[in-house]
């Protein structure tokens, strides 16, 4: 595609209408060259609704689409944003790459939420069909994008790194008390639990700040994976309860519980032929003001921190003032009243505005993204390597041949 005729304005159509579609509608008001021509999920219900809001942001005119091969075969669409839960994912690249091949639908390019998929086979198979199609292809990771990410690399890498060496361990934790969706909970369905969940982003925001600028992400090789899971909180007896009437029976943490807790250790071969260390906290059962991202970045002479609820906007509510549940302060927001964390500009400070504005970008001018699917299966394989060394007990050397057909415990049927 590199050197095509630029797209002035890139039409894109989204795949899901869910927590995190809306997330990308409203980070797309502060992105140029970019409109939303149409939307596609199996509730009508939602998708009308986002269609709805899509047309307020004045981002459309956006259509509610009642099959995903209508939306393609539209003539309306440039590119497609996969946003729908993690086991729909395999299926509409798929669909997506049937109606391309076949001459149907006509697109540039797809971009794909994170994790790209529920195991490695999964995953490479997402790739494959993104290939044959001739399609470009992004990885949406927010955390790689997120402006303490991107502006605290820049400065380590440009002011540090020269004079004292490159880092040699980066530190990843994401933390909060529980997913959204009932989908979340079930391991068979999300491919597993807090590792997979918020596993993905920790270990690729580490690794990218552990990786020169402009280098290839490959640059570092991963030498071995050492894991501890956990169900600390959700299979006491109360949070049982808990999760049944919130999420419905079908989310049965007695009988079928996805890990809670997550600890790893990723082991890598820097281009100098140094080790360089990746340390994750992964947890469902941490209960803050909401959810907390923490990074770290340690080097001979430097170091550099980030917690996402060390906020520059606090505010403060007395027992007086009362109201119902939302999380309009901080995502997983677990109080309404004291002082409360705010973060002001959650679409653009979680990188989302900055991720979706360089996928657009790229698409228009006919170019692979910084992240693409490639960097996605970089992802899943480490975190599979992981859940095969925290079931075996043992650290996992790399590469390990088995992982492409292994399904962890916790994602099998029974």
């Amino acid at each position: 595609m590199s050197g095509s005729k630029v797209i002035g304005t890139l039409r894109i159509g989204l795949i899901g209408s869910g927590f995190i579609a809306k997330f990308h509608v409203e980070a797309l008001v502060a992105v140029r060259n970019v409109t939303v021509r149409g939307i596609y999920s199996p509730s009508a219900d939602h998708r009308e609704a986002l269609a709805r809001r899509v047309d307020e942001l004045e981002l459309g005119p956006c259509t509610a689409f009642a099959s995903l091969e209508a939306m393609l075969v539209s003539g309306e669409i440039d590119a497609v944003w996969i946003l729908s839960p993690n086991d729909a994912r395999i299926a509409t690249m798929r669909e997506i790459n049937r109606l391309v091949t076949t001459g149907k639908a006509s697109l540039v390019g797809v971009a794909c939420e994170k994790p790209l998929a529920r195991t490695l086979a999964e995953a490479r198979e997402m790739l494959g069909l993104a290939e044959h199609a001739k399609l470009l292809h992004g990885y949406l990771e927010n955390q790689v994008f997120s402006s303490a990410v991107q502006r605290g690399k820049e400065i380590i890498w440009r002011r540090a790194v020269p004079i004292s060496g490159r880092p040699y361990l980066a530190r990843a934790a994401e933390e909060h008390s529980g997913p959204h969706m009932p989908w979340f909970w079930r391991g068979s369905l999300q491919g597993g639990g807090t590792l997979l969940d918020m596993g993905c982003h920790s270990v690729e925001a580490a690794r990218f700040l552990l990786t020169p600028p402009e280098a290839s992400r490959d640059e570092l090789r991963l030498k071995s994976v050492n894991a501890t899971v956990g169900n600390l909180k959700w299979i006491r007896p109360e949070y049982v309860a808990n999760l049944k009437t919130r999420m419905g029976n079908e989310v049965d943490y007695n009988k079928r519980p996805s890990e809670d807790y997550a600890h790893s250790v990723l082991i890598f071969r820097d281009g100098e032929g140094r080790d360089a260390l990746v340390e994750c906290t992964n947890s469902w059962a941490y209960v803050g003001a909401g959810l907390r991202g923490t990074i770290e970045l340690l080097g001979p002479e430097y170091a550099m921190e980030y917690n996402s609820l060390n906020t520059s906007l606090k505010v403060f509510m007395s027992r007086a003032i009362v109201g119902g549940e939302g999380e309009d302060l901080v995502e997983k927001q677990n109080a309404e009243q004291g002082l409360m964390p705010v973060v002001d500009d959650p679409a653009g400070s979680l990188g989302y505005v900055t991720e979706d504005r360089h996928v657009i970008d790229a698409f228009r001018r006919g170019h692979m993204p910084m992240e693409t699917f490639s960097d996605g299966v970089a992802v899943v394989e480490m975190l599979m390597a992981l859940y095969r060394s925290a079931e075996l007990g043992r650290v996992v050397e790399m590469p390990a041949p088995e992982l492409e057909t292994y399904v962890p415990l916790v994602a099998r049927e029974s």
